[in-house]
């Protein structure tokens, strides 16, 4: 067994969303799960409808004290969730200043237990109003998206050093909504609406970003909003979703592989930089949509759930293809779909092992939020999927503790994995 010892003041924590997990939203989502459409095609593959509408979800828009007690007990210090735009501004211009009082009593009671709050502000849904404008489809997105970020940070600033604006807007949420048909509004092979998505996400990121700069009188191209230092007042941050690809060996699958891993987890980070603070990575899974893969690399363990290969030395290469941009790094989500509890322990254990190699070769990687704190709503997976920390009893909503969290537990609060090689 060895001893791993992690960086001064690493942040250890777990993260959340908004849709995912506080129930009664009123967004572009839940008009999708309860369609006719969607309910026609769930009964068709045999499932049950109510298995995949979020409704009341984990109540945790009641409920976040008893789940940051939860967080405290496991000695977090960092929490990552996000804000959902919908109840902030369920009409064009008008904001609900009574939503906004429920967040920034959510981050208060953050701070009264000793965790930093991450703040997302756009994880996958949006207001009805911005949809029936075309969504991020529409040139005008970027001031639209701006406008609601100012409104969120001008209420939260005091309390909130870390903000990011988007989550996986680089390949999984247009890849999911524009090439693979599967989520809202469940176009297929689109191409075009694809490209002229990530292109007004990047331009509402760079507008945002410097908005949000302005906000906290911070210039962006001061000293403090620097490449390789973090506003102790503001940093703005992004998260991608940046699988390990592999190929074959020979000259022509390496430039396959070239090509699909620049597209597929850099070229957001290129188009946006260097307009951000620091990276937020989310790491699930191996990838071999390059050509000769398993000439190389056998079949791996596979997560049942999701279908995903796990291969814990893979966040090691992402984290090594990030160290150019000279930005620090949170691992802003890295979890596994195991409701019996398992490999959630071993699974958390490998990839920090790896974590720390990277930080080890001078990656400069602040911390870890594992995904999520509790079972929740798994987009189109419906309730199936069991990510959490904590599982929930979607009956009676109670919150039980699992054994891999006491595990994670003895990490964050000893600053230090204990681990078999």
């Amino acid at each position: 067994m060895g001893e791993y010892k992690f960086p001064e003041g690493f942040k250890w924590g777990s993260a959340t969303s908004a849709h995912q997990i506080e129930g009664d939203n009123h967004n572009d989502w839940t008009e999708w799960e309860t369609s006719p459409a969607r309910i026609s095609e769930l009964k068709k593959e045999g499932k049950d409808p109510n298995g995949f509408i979020s409704g009341r979800a984990c109540d945790s828009y009641n409920r976040y004290e008893e789940d940051f007690d939860i967080a405290k007990k496991l000695k977090q210090n960092i929490h990552r969730f996000s804000i959902e735009w919908s109840r902030i501004e369920p009409e064009e211009g008008k904001f609900d200043f009574e939503a906004m009082k429920h967040y920034q009593g959510l981050v208060k009671s953050l701070r009264e237990r000793g965790i930093e709050p991450m703040v997302t502000l756009w994880h996958f849904t949006n207001p009805v109003w911005f949809v029936e404008k075309g969504g991020f489809l529409n040139n005008k997105a970027p001031e639209y998206f701006t406008r609601y970020a100012k409104y969120v940070v001008d209420n939260l600033k005091d309390d909130v050093h870390l903000w990011i604006t988007f989550n996986e807007a680089d390949s999984v949420y247009p890849g999911w909504t524009y090439l693979l048909g599967l989520w809202p509004p469940q176009y297929k092979l689109k191409i075009f609406k694809y490209q002229r998505f990530i292109k007004n996400v990047i331009k509402s990121h760079i507008l945002a970003y410097q908005e949000l700069k302005s906000a906290y009188d911070v210039s962006p191209g001061s000293a403090e909003a620097s490449s390789t230092t973090m506003s102790h007042n503001m940093s703005i941050g992004i998260t991608v979703n940046n699988a390990y690809s592999i190929s074959g060996n020979n000259l022509y699958e390496r430039i396959i592989r070239r090509v699909y891993n620049y597209y597929r987890n850099l070229y957001f980070i290129k188009k946006t930089f260097p307009y951000y603070d620091f990276v937020g990575l989310n790491y699930y899974h191996l990838d071999r949509r390059a050509p000769g893969s398993y000439d190389v690399l056998p079949k791996q363990d596979i997560m049942p759930g999701m279908s995903w290969e796990i291969y814990p030395e893979g966040i090691f290469h992402v984290l090594k293809g990030l160290k150019d941009f000279n930005k620090p790094i949170f691992i802003t989500e890295n979890g596994i779909d195991d409701s019996s509890d398992q490999k959630r322990g071993k699974y958390i254990k490998d990839h920090l092992y790896w974590i720390w190699r990277a930080i080890q070769d001078g990656i400069d990687v602040r911390g870890y939020t594992y995904w999520s704190l509790l079972d929740n709503f798994e987009w189109h997976k419906g309730f199936i999927p069991r990510f959490g920390l904590v599982e929930i009893d979607y009956k009676t909503l109670e919150r039980r503790i699992r054994p891999s969290a006491f595990e994670y537990a003895k990490i964050c609060e000893t600053n230090n994995l204990i681990y078999d090689k």
